[in-house]
């Protein structure tokens, strides 16, 4: 359990906490439609931020998505008290594309396209000496990232975390999005019979957590991630994934206290009905739901975030916020929901979201929870296999394996040699290939049988480059007007978590897989990580390491499979 001591909600509705909830209670948004959009052929309906604003927000010396995270973590940390330089104060971003709108100015240093380097510039401003965390799990990061701070708190392993999520809207994301079919030209309608699809939003949100309670305080009290092992890019049709984390999360008295689950709600078709089926396999069909995205639309790596902090300030206003868009029920799912506010004297709720690569988490969030301080034993943990590529070499528990050619053609000879049953692979990105590669040695040294499934096992995975590779190649396809092509599949691959996502689905893994993305290669950060995710009592081993593709010529991957055996 883990405390919230001061937010901020940084949108086009408002600079504040206090001014977002009150437009939201109001029933105000920013959505509006855009006929012309740079770079963007179709219309779209999306909540951005005004030239205006974006000027009072900028940062000399920041992008404009540095200095979006920056005004919020600023204004939530001077509220709070902290030092931000001490030893204990770690600050973990959330984002999902960080700085990508630079990609189409073709950047000298292609690094400012890393969200670590972004996390670095943030943290270096705000005064924070610790190494900063990126979280990249597709559209849960935020909850992803509340989830780890959770973990490395009670691991004793920092005082408090600074966990910030944002991102910006442009080109790149926006016809990606349109290129899934996925985008709504009028604004979006959560769980509605006539839903058309999603609006995008731009938002930063902050929370800072203390180990400790400071007096009357929310706290964050359970947390889980869950992979659907189904698709990289649609939910499970009976929402296993989703209804994971909340099994995971929840006892029966902790369902009678909630006053909503304020789920995901991106008023996508598939989305919108997984959650409904999720939330009623459950047992929660009798608790209110909501959805938030029809006042901000879907504001990515900030909307887990920003949506925990207006559904706490709601629960402090005693009031479910109502769905805006909703008028009528159009998911199968047996499930609440009201475009009105309603009052109730609860106070707690479930936050719940999911996203590409099968991902899917949530939170158990209560008000005035009684502080359980556990001395939990530290796991006992065995690394069992190990295996490093690098364009000219590969070694498997330390034996060197001689293969074919160097660098991405090794990859593909490594396949044909010693896979050759998953067509899939040839449809992959470079990163997805090295980790989905890499992982079937693992296995094979493992002795398990790759159709074996596991609810137990984590992916837990760390670079530095993010999806450098995959993005440069969707840029590729949007860059000239008259050659305007953006690829559904190329798209979903310019998340780093999807080759997490690959290797739960080749294997039916349905335990957490996570993305983190570090400003290098640092062991010690990533044991501490590793540790602290055996912190939830499901995970018994950790398929994970270090992976990160740059280019044909600079990869590595290095692997390994690690148990606890204090189980």
């Amino acid at each position: 359990m883990i405390f919230r001591i001061s937010d901020n909600i940084l949108s086009p509705l408002g600079e504040t906490t206090k001014e977002n909830y009150q437009a939201v209670r109001d029933g105000r948004s920013m959505l509006c439609r855009y006929d012309a959009y740079p770079g963007i052929p179709q219309p779209f309906t999306a909540s951005l931020f005004s030239d205006e604003q974006n000027r009072l927000m900028a940062s000399a010396g920041l992008t404009r998505f540095e200095s979006l995270a920056y005004a919020s973590a600023s204004r939530a940390i001077r509220e709070s008290g902290i030092d931000p330089g001490s030893s204990r104060v770690v600050f973990i971003l959330s984002t999902t594309k960080g700085n990508v709108e630079l990609i189409s100015q073709g950047p000298s240093d292609e690094s400012i396209l890393y969200p670590c380097t972004a996390a670095q510039h943030i943290a270096q401003r705000l005064g924070i000496t610790t190494v900063p965390i990126t979280v990249c799990n597709a559209c849960i990061s935020g909850v992803s990232a509340m989830v780890l701070a959770l973990r490395l708190l009670e691991a004793g392993t920092y005082d408090y975390a600074v966990v910030c999520g944002a991102d910006t809207q442009c080109q790149f994301t926006i016809s990606g999005f349109q290129s899934l079919k996925a985008v709504s030209e009028s604004q979006c309608r959560p769980f509605d019979i006539e839903r058309l699809g999603m609006n995008l939003g731009e938002a930063a949100a902050t929370i800072v957590f203390a180990r400790q309670s400071e007096g009357d305080a929310w706290a964050v009290q359970s947390g889980a991630v869950r992979n659907d092992a189904f698709h990289i890019s649609s939910p499970s049709k009976n929402g296993e994934g989703a209804r994971l984390t909340i099994d995971a999360i929840t006892s029966e008295g902790d369902i009678q206290k909630l006053a909503f689950v304020n789920a995901h709600g991106t008023a996508t078709l598939f989305n919108d009905q997984m959650e409904s089926i999720a939330i009623e396999r459950a047992g929660l069909q009798g608790v209110p739901v909501n959805a938030l995205k029809g006042y901000y639309g879907h504001t990515l790596g900030a909307a887990g975030i920003l949506e925990t902090i207006l559904s706490m300030a709601s629960v402090d206003d005693h009031c479910i916020l109502g769905t805006r868009g909703f008028t009528e029920i159009g998911v199968s799912g047996q499930i609440k929901v009201s475009s009105e506010n309603i009052p109730t004297s609860k106070q707690s709720f479930i936050k719940m979201i999911s996203g590409f690569g099968g991902c899917n988490a949530a939170v158990l969030v209560t008000k005035d929870a009684e502080p359980v301080y556990e001395c939990k034993p530290s796991p006992r943990l065995e690394t069992k296999h190990h295996v490093r590529i690098t364009p000219t070499q590969v070694l498997v528990d330390g034996n060197e394996i001689a293969f074919e050619g160097e660098g991405k053609s090794m990859l593909t000879n490594i396949y044909k040699r010693r896979i050759n049953n998953y067509p899939k692979f040839y449809k992959m990105d470079s990163l997805s290939r090295l980790g989905f590669v890499a992982s079937e040695l693992l296995l094979e040294a493992e002795g398990r049988h790759p159709d074996s499934s596991s609810s137990d096992r984590a992916v837990i995975l760390f670079n530095h480059s993010s999806s450098v590779q995959a993005d440069k190649a969707f840029q590729a396809s949007i860059q000239d007007p008259a050659d305007y092509f953006p690829s559904p599949a190329a798209f979903v691959y310019t998340l780093p978590n999807i080759v997490a996502g690959e290797i739960s689905i080749r294997n039916h893994y349905q335990g957490e897989t996570s993305f983190y993305v570090l400003p290098a290669k640092d062991e010690r950060l990533m044991e501490l990580i590793i540790n602290a995710t055996f912190g939830d009592k499901h995970t018994r081993s950790v398929l994970g390491g270090w992976l990160d593709y740059k280019d044909d010529a600079r990869f590595e991957a290095d692997l390994f499979i690690v148990e606890n055996q204090t189980l």
